[in-house]
């Protein structure tokens, strides 16, 4: 006899099991030549060695070659049920766990794993409950035969992979259709119908979109004064990209709120320490505030790349005031820069998913210079300042080898109509 509980494995296609022996032994099956159809796992859980018996003598009977794992009570399962990926053939009444519970703990040890239930002629009822509950399919003991029992492993396989496949197509929607959420509230509308600057946002994602970055910008007029942000908080994940949104939102209501300039990121530090999900988490900044009828651009940048000034052909780079990223230290002040943006001048904001591109390949960084000089080439080839955005990622596509592997994010602001 097989011990009780003592784990059996061995190729279906052998003598059943007597005097200590496994389910199944190294002996052919018959001199039939039959093709093999499939390579099947199962675990065999059933704690009447007679009925394990017949299970294996019916498998054998069939073209599957499976491999049986025989074990006698779910203490003993549970050894095996980690990682496990093939068929579980399971009696519903075992001397530690029966019927549905027993189920649940199998299906919950197993995800990946079909589960087959083999109920007696009495318990035909336990059998469409445990279909209910998440088993692929049951079978009754008596009135099963070896292609009846093959077809129906074969088979749950398929559907609990093919259930598999629909679980992860409807998580994929899912996460789309919260990326597209937050990216709505990343990358809104600006509001900039009484000002007199012009505007053309772009976004790219980047390779790692499988998790939305937190790429952020907005632009809004309020009593005369255009202010324009752009931000990145750091790292990739749902968590960042809802602490972009918050961030933004909170942004436009100070301004809206007619919050004095000055004052606007110290408040929005605070926001972002009670935001954050995790301490390490801080964003990286740059905010513009230009008075109409001025040619004088206020700039705060935190951690962030300086925006470029494009006039006639010519790009410069803006000098700033080095000064750390938002949520390191308790933010009191920011010094504030000024940059002159004459009628019919341009300046660009973008997220450094652009910078960090190879300069040509690795291990060189594309960084601000190289940015500069990038953007100077893609002017020189007569690109309207409309369509630089576009263009410009492509050509750091070209330059970094392939795809960014960060969300580029863009602001072309421009002092007058933008051609």
């Amino acid at each position: 006899m097989i011990g009780e509980g003592a784990a059996q494995a061995a190729p279906a296609n052998g003598a059943a099991p007597h005097g200590g022996a496994s389910l199944g032994d190294d002996a052919v099956l018959n001199d039939r030549v039959e093709a093999t159809v499939e390579s099947l796992d199962v675990l065999l859980v059933e704690d009447d060695a007679g009925d394990a018996f017949l299970a294996e003598e019916l498998l054998a009977d069939t073209a599957l070659n499976t491999r049986i794992t025989w074990v006698s009570t779910l203490a003993d399962a549970r050894e095996h049920l980690e990682g496990f990926r093939g068929c579980v053939l399971l009696d519903l009444n075992l001397p530690d766990a029966h019927g549905l519970e027993l189920l649940r703990e199998i299906l919950e040890g197993a995800p990946a794993a079909a589960v087959v239930v083999f109920t007696g002629l009495d318990d035909e009822h336990e059998g469409v409950a445990a279909v209910a509950a998440g088993a692929q399919d049951y079978l009754v003991k008596g009135q099963v035969d070896g292609s009846l029992l093959g077809r129906s492993l074969r088979y749950s396989l398929e559907r609990r992979r093919a259930d598999e496949g629909a679980r992860q197509l409807r998580e994929a929607r899912i996460r789309a259709r919260e990326n597209m959420r937050l990216e709505r509230g990343l990358l809104p509308q600006v509001l900039l119908q009484r000002s007199p600057l012009s505007h053309r946002a772009y976004y790219r994602p980047g390779r790692k979109r499988a998790l939305v970055g937190g790429d952020f910008y907005d632009a809004v007029e309020k009593d005369g004064t255009t202010h324009v942000v752009i931000g990145d908080v750091s790292g990739h994940g749902p968590d960042e990209a809802a602490l972009g949104v918050s961030l933004r939102i909170a942004w436009r209501a100070l301004i809206m709120g007619g919050v004095d300039e000055a004052r606007v990121l110290p408040n929005l530090e605070a926001i972002l320490v009670s935001e954050r999900a995790q301490e390490e988490m801080y964003a990286t900044l740059c905010m513009a505030s230009l008075d109409t009828g001025d040619d004088r651009v206020r700039l705060r940048v935190l951690g962030h790349p300086p925006p470029m000034i494009v006039q006639d052909g010519a790009v410069e780079e803006t000098r700033v005031t080095p000064q750390p990223p938002l949520g390191v230290f308790p933010v009191e002040e920011t010094a504030t820069d000024e940059v002159v943006l004459p009628v019919g001048a341009s300046v660009l904001f973008y997220t450094d998913g652009l910078v960090d591109a190879y300069d040509g390949g690795p291990p060189e960084r594309l960084e601000v210079a190289g940015l500069r000089r990038m953007v100077t080439g893609v002017l020189g080839q007569g690109v309207s300042l409309a369509r630089l955005p576009e263009h410009l990622v492509d050509e750091a596509e070209r330059s970094n080898g392939g795809p960014l592997q960060d969300d580029v994010a863009m602001l072309l602001i421009t002092h007058g109509e933008l051609e």
